[in-house]
């Protein structure tokens, strides 16, 4: 099944609810980073809850950062998603591996560690808003529900998951369910919402077992007046990186800087952090810049 992302409404709209399926574009960062299960699981659920939060955005081209920054081994998470259904990210540390859990699951906590977590919504206009919360679990959908209460007030709950074995990424996606202000004052209907949440056994258990993504949303909400929208949106995994870029930035270090590399190294090598693309810059096309520079 392509990867991909359904919105839908429920009890007359105040209900806002959004399902992804990230299972290829979580198995592309894991075969481009070289991760291990751990870091593919925390990068995995970090990108689908960054192509969630984004897909409520409005104005094309919006885009959304979230950054962990924790003091476990992962040495923190950056993806980058976009409301047309891009994503892309990394982490500092792509080949740490821990025990698994009490639980008995991969350990994405004690990989991340305690410290923040930093989101910045860039609506395609004026500045980018900001806002910084800090972790509550390190298992990444606690600490960004925990995020949209504190920071956006708006009630939430989200469920991300990453199934990862020695065959690669089998099962990823996620789904965020809001209840908006005019029903967030319907202390039952969120108690309700609670309930059937902590019953369903994981987003990736249910993937596994043959669920789609409406059959998901029917289970939840279908006698709260669901409505799923018929558009289904595709994601992928996609950086805007470009040898041309690369050359933009060598050129931003200057003539003596260039002419160093060339001495020592007889050309330049790049290495793009979001996507592990890497460009090589040949003798010839340093000593273009440098004429560039000098012109």
């Amino acid at each position: 099944m392509a990867d991909q992302l359904i919105r839908a409404t429920a009890v007359d709209g105040g209900i806002r609810v959004v399902g992804a399926i990230t299972t290829r574009l979580t198995e592309e960062a894991r075969q481009r980073h070289q991760m291990s299960y751990v870091a593919t699981a925390a990068l995995g659920r970090t990108m689908t809850a960054g192509l969630l939060m984004a897909s409520s955005m409005k104005r094309t081209g919006s885009r959304i950062n979230l950054r962990i920054r924790g003091d476990g081994p992962l040495g923190g998470i950056l993806v980058d998603a976009g409301l047309d259904g891009t994503v892309r990210g990394y982490v500092g540390n792509p080949q740490v591996e821990l025990p698994p859990n009490a639980k008995g699951k991969l350990d994405v906590g004690g990989a991340v560690g305690n410290g923040f977590l930093y989101v910045v919504r860039d609506i395609g206009y004026g500045y980018p808003y900001s806002s910084t919360v800090e972790l509550v679990s390190g298992e990444i959908g606690d600490d960004i529900a925990h995020y949209l209460v504190t920071s956006e007030q708006t009630p939430s709950a989200l469920m991300v998951g990453v199934f990862v074995d020695k065959t690669g990424v089998t099962a990823a996606g996620g789904l965020l369910v809001q209840v908006l202000p005019k029903a967030a004052r319907d202390e039952s209907l969120i108690q309700l919402l609670e309930s059937r949440i902590a019953s369903l056994s994981g987003f990736t258990s249910l993937l596994r077992a043959g669920k789609t993504l409406n059959d998901i949303f029917q289970d939840l909400l279908a006698d709260l007046g669901l409505f799923i929208f018929p558009e289904t949106q595709i994601l992928r995994f996609y950086c805007g990186c470009s040898f041309d870029r690369v050359l933009g930035a060598l050129k931003l270090l200057g003539t003596d800087e260039l002419q160093d590399m060339i001495v020592k190294d007889n050309g330049a090598e790049a290495t793009c952090e979001f996507c592990g693309e890497v460009y090589n810059a040949s003798r010839e096309h340093l000593t273009q810049l440098i004429e560039e520079l000098q012109t």
